[in-house]
C-alpha cells in the first residue's frame, strides 16, 4: 500500500508541474522553440495545453536551450 501511495503522490506532483508548465509553455514559451506559432491563435494553443503538460522535462530542455 506505502508504493501505491507514493506512485500517485508522485505522478499527482509530475500532473501538478506538467499543467504549471503547460500554462506557460503555450503563453511565452511555444513562440521561442517554434517561430511559426508566433501568430497563433487560442485554438492551436489549447490542442497543444495537455501534450505540453505531459510531456513538460522534453520541452522545458529544449525551451532553455533556445
Amino acid at each position: 500500500m506505502i508504493v501505491a501511495e507514493w506512485f500517485v503522490r508522485v505522478l499527482t506532483l509530475y500532473a501538478a508541474i506538467g499543467v504549471a508548465f503547460g500554462t506557460l509553455f503555450v503563453i511565452a514559451g511555444v513562440q521561442r522553440i517554434d517561430p511559426v506559432a508566433r501568430n497563433t491563435g487560442l485554438g492551436f494553443r489549447l490542442i497543444i495545453f495537455l501534450g505540453s503538460a505531459a510531456l513538460w522535462p522534453a520541452l522545458l530542455i529544449r525551451w532553455i536551450r533556445s
